[in-house]
């Protein structure tokens, strides 16, 4: 079985389809006896957590929507099945119409993290203990950017944008301002 020499190559897919792509490759090695020419086929998510009516809610989005990575030896055949399987668009290239551009080393180790996927999960465990600190009505300081030292009140937060709004007193008038969730702490 080993003595083909894969590669990792980028399918361009439909935008929504790279799980089914992924099922359907898959399918294409199990009943046509392609396991020697093809071996993984991944599709890179990412955990995230999104607070709805105070909830946390927990869900998988693709990393990397429209692209779906597969491990092949590109010989015809292989290439033929591929490219005709339901949602596939091409393998990327260099030039349009071009041969199949296999990834790179680094690219690879990236993707792939310490031997799986725990790269992503690295980075979705780094988003999750820095959710969501703040609550709104909170009291907290400004500790970057030109209010550095004022302290604040949290009017509204923007999760997905990563930032909020507050209300600083200055000269004792009420002044609103959006930062970042760098830019600000909690008063303990």
């Amino acid at each position: 079985m080993g003595n083909l020499k894969r590669k990792w190559y980028v399918l361009k897919t439909i935008s929504g389809q790279e799980n089914k792509v992924k099922s359907y490759i898959e399918h294409e090695i199990k009943n046509n006896g392609f396991q020697e020419h093809i071996g993984k086929v991944l599709v890179p998510i990412e955990k995230v957590i999104h607070m709805r009516k105070g909830k946390k809610i927990h869900r998988e989005k693709v990393h990397y929507p429209g692209y779906v990575m597969i491990e092949a030896f590109l010989e015809l055949k292989a290439v033929h099945a591929i490219k005709n399987v339901p949602g596939v668009i091409n393998f990327l290239s260099d030039k349009k119409g071009g041969d199949a551009v296999p990834m790179r080393k680094e690219e690879v180790d990236k993707m792939l993290g310490l031997g799986g996927n725990e790269n992503m999960d690295k980075l979705s465990q780094h988003y999750v203990n820095i959710n969501l600190p703040f609550l709104v009505g909170e009291t907290i300081k400004v500790i970057d950017g030109p209010f550095n030292g004022f302290n604040g009140t949290i009017e509204k937060i923007n999760q997905e944008k990563r930032k909020l709004e507050l209300s600083v007193l200055i000269f004792g008038r009420k002044t609103p301002l959006e930062l970042n969730f760098t830019q600000i702490e909690k008063i303990l």
